[in-house]
């Protein structure tokens, strides 16, 4: 398995892969995982979540500051009475997340080729031939484009990448300022703007929308001073800057996220406006869906159209994301009908019942995979229960730990026949006598068993009978061995 990127999406995938025992390898341009200036600044609940799944959620807690981050067009949303153990987000710089990562990357053995990108493959029924800068070739049997927004991947395997373009652009900067600033934030009829004091001696963040859109051109010093005197009538006298770029509201979602044995993740297959904190979260997650996925193809355990599922399921949740993204930017304009929109808006998501709705979906918590009808449970996040096992108490999240499915039996011991799967599948029986509870949509039925994905959504669950268990475990695990 070759992976292009090794940013958050790509390096998430690696560990997921390696947790299965596939033989992966990044290729990065980067030398290290150092990051000028501030990319994403945080995590949201659900991608905590999953990197408990993992085992490896403290690293990154440790190092950020835990605190409400959900917003929605900058209203924001208090989610600290949802029924989950994250019931908040972290503040915690893109480079330091990407560093935890790469350290446990690492730490499974994931080799990763720096200073050198993919450019240019060819596939066949077998495999995927991987050139590189550096002249080498490559033989993988499938090839992953974690490779940002404009995407050579993409590209090169002729995936279309349709949406809108940008109707806004700003830049982002840090840099010295020779006069006062006037920090804070503010709204004009082109959008938000401000300046904010960093830690770092007398450094400034400067965002700035800017009078014409621009995109695909990289900004100058001049750029910036003109922006700064557009909005504040002075330049405050800007130098030294140390990071300067440019994003747009421009939104698009790769037709297909995958070309036969070459898929897309990350924003490689979808790119929109930075509103939210959505981009770093959702290719934590697509990685999440599609490793575990790979790694049984790969492995001939299950078919390669299990593969299609990863199209089906995370499609629909990156539309709706953008869609959201979309509605944010045109809120945060500032004229004086969109003033009066945004003022409603935020009165409704003052209101209890809007304010968990959007709450669980800024925060991915409300994902939900269509994996047909039944007990409201099917296709969403397990709860993080804290079961009794025959080992003592132990919070649901940690049977995940090794990238394993798990069927979790809280019905009678040992009424679950599951043999045929049990070197891809591990049963815990278990108790529990506490409420089942899901954001948004509050208690439901106990089920006597569920059978959990390696990511975490539930694939099955008993209300007191076995049916369709066999059908589930072969559908997500692959047929029965023989013998």
């Amino acid at each position: 398995m070759v992976i292009a990127g090794g940013g958050p999406t790509g390096l998430m995938l690696a560990g997921e892969l390696a947790l299965a025992r596939v033989d992966v390898a990044i290729v990065e341009r980067r030398a290290n995982q150092d990051i000028e200036g501030a990319r994403a600044g945080g995590l949201h609940s659900r991608t905590i979540e999953v990197l408990d799944q993992r085992g490896i959620a403290e690293r990154f807690l440790s190092q950020g500051k835990v605190m409400q981050v959900a917003g929605f067009a900058m209203n924001y949303l208090d989610i600290s009475d949802f029924p989950t153990r994250r019931n908040h987000g972290l503040a915690l710089r893109q480079d330091r997340i990407e560093q935890i990562l790469a350290d446990w990357v690492e730490e499974l053995g994931v080799p990763i080729y720096r200073e050198r990108e993919v450019t240019g493959f060819a596939q066949d029924e077998g495999g995927v031939d991987v050139a590189l800068s550096d002249g080498r070739s490559v033989r993988a049997m499938f090839l992953v484009g974690c490779d940002g927004g404009r995407s050579v991947i993409r590209k090169k395997a002729g995936i279309d990448f349709p949406g809108w373009e940008a109707s806004t652009s700003y830049l982002i900067a840090e840099c010295e300022m020779s006069g006062e600033p006037a920090f804070g934030m503010r709204r004009d009829e082109r959008g938000i703007h401000g300046l904010a004091k960093l830690e770092e001696g007398n450094r400034v963040r400067v965002v700035s929308s800017e009078r014409q859109v621009r995109q695909g051109v990289a900004p100058t010093l001049e750029d910036l001073r003109e922006a700064l005197v557009g909005l504040y009538g002075t330049d405050y006298g800007v130098h030294n800057v140390t990071w300067l770029s440019r994003f747009t509201d421009a939104t698009r979602q790769a037709a297909s996220y995958r070309e036969r044995r070459v898929l897309l993740a990350g924003d490689a297959a979808h790119v929109h406006s930075p509103a939210g904190g959505q981009g770093l979260n959702m290719g934590i997650l697509d990685a999440v869906n599609l490793g575990w996925k790979l790694a049984q193809v790969v492995k001939g355990t299950s078919p390669e159209s299990l593969l299609d599922t990863y199209q089906a399921e995370r499609h629909p949740v990156a539309a709706r994301v953008l869609r959201a993204t979309m509605a944010q930017a045109a809120l945060n304009r500032g004229d004086e009908r969109t003033q009066a929109l945004r003022e409603t808006v935020a009165e409704l998501l003052k209101m209890d019942e809007p304010r968990k709705r959007y709450g669980a979906m800024m925060s991915g918590l409300d994902i939900g995979y269509d994996l047909g009808t039944g007990h409201a449970l099917l296709g969403r996040r397990m709860p993080d229960l804290e079961v009794v096992t025959e080992s003592g108490p132990r919070w649901v999240f940690t049977l995940l730990h090794e990238g394993r499915g798990v069927l979790l039996n809280l019905g009678e011991p040992g009424g679950l026949d599951m043999a045929p799967w049990g070197d891809r599948v591990r049963r815990v029986e278990a108790r529990y006598a506490g409420v089942w509870e899901l954001p948004v949509l509050g208690a439901v039925a106990a089920p006597t068993a569920v059978l959990i994905r390696p990511d975490g959504h539930v694939a099955w669950v008993g209300e007191g009978t076995v049916e369709g268990l066999r059908e589930a475990l072969t559908t997500w695990f692959g047929p029965p061995s023989q013998g």
